[in-house]
């Protein structure tokens, strides 16, 4: 009596039909300042100004926004206008994999940004030996390995178990959380296997920042002018700020992936790390610096 389901529906964001034009036109332009803000960052510090690790990171995590937020927004934009919701089997399980891939290898990228720091700021006489070239590409290619293992063994884990019906996921992109409660089959095995990935994709990153800014505020706290001080932290608020953003709805959204709290939260929290934290990261980690400011200036001169 099962049928197996070869697409999915996708309720999307929002309930309020009449407020879908509305909502087009306000997802498209944070989708715009989104791909031109993370755009300009990868311009404006490829400028030999800025040939240091941070801005190194700052380039591979600007990339990883604008892929980020296209896996996820330009369907939903459609779906807005669209009576016709649906998505394919494997285009589902494809926004999964690189959702997931994109999610994993960011939060372990936003490791080594805190490393870059604690080094900087805690062994700065060795800075150019520790963060060298090498050390860099291999800190980021880790980042997309560990990702890439995490979405494969999540996608596979999800989509080679049965759906047979209903079709509708009450979301709007494929993800963990929704996907599970259409499966027609026992998930609590699946459920644990997540749970232990969520501990090693967000709480062990999380635990080894959490141990690079106990040596950074330690190190801040001995620092003997206050003006010193001030300008140190300010190197790191914006990188704590971003990790707070990202690691706390991801949390959330994925340590308990059936937990029963409203699914309109989950959207919200989902939004926050999918379209929101793209689109602020231009201006939390480099628009307000002066220096990039100052060449962004100097190439829109010329």
């Amino acid at each position: 009596n099962c049928t197996t389901v070869t697409m999915f529906i996708l309720l999307g964001l929002f309930r309020h039909t009449e407020l879908q034009i509305l909502f087009f036109f306000m997802f498209l332009l944070i989708y715009t300042i989104t791909i031109i803000g993370n755009t300009l960052i990868i311009i404006v510090t490829v400028h030999p100004s800025f040939y240091t690790p941070m801005y190194f990171f700052l380039r591979v995590l600007s990339f990883m926004d604008i892929c980020t937020t296209s896996v996820i927004v330009p369907k939903m934009l459609v779906n807005f206008l669209s009576q016709d919701k649906s998505i394919s089997y494997i285009g589902c399980a494809a926004q999964l994999y690189f959702l997931i891939f994109l999610a994993a290898a960011e939060c372990y990228l936003l490791v080594a940004m805190a490393y870059d720091r604690y080094v900087a700021i805690c062994n700065p006489l060795r800075y150019t030996i520790m963060m060298n070239r090498r050390v860099c590409f291999s800190l980021v290619l880790l980042s997309f390995l560990t990702g890439n293992v995490v979405s494969v063994v999540q996608t596979a884990g999800v989509f080679t178990l049965p759906f047979c019906g209903p079709n509708k996921i009450n979301y709007f992109f494929c993800d963990i959380s929704p996907l599970i409660i259409l499966l027609c089959t026992e998930t609590s095995l699946y459920e644990i296997q997540a749970t232990t990935t969520t501990v090693l994709v967000i709480f062990t990153p999380f635990s080894l920042i959490l141990l690079s800014y106990i040596f950074i505020i330690s190190k801040i706290l001995t620092m003997p002018s206050a003006k010193g001080r001030y300008k140190t932290f300010c190197t790191c608020s914006s990188h704590l700020l971003v990790v707070m953003l990202y690691y706390g709805s991801g949390t959330l959204i994925y340590l308990r992936p059936k937990f029963n709290y409203p699914q309109d939260a989950k959207k919200v929290l989902a939004l926050v790390y999918t379209t929101i934290t793209p689109m602020l990261n231009p201006i939390i980690y480099s628009l307000r610096n002066k220096d990039v400011k100052r060449i962004l200036r100097t190439m829109m001169r010329k």
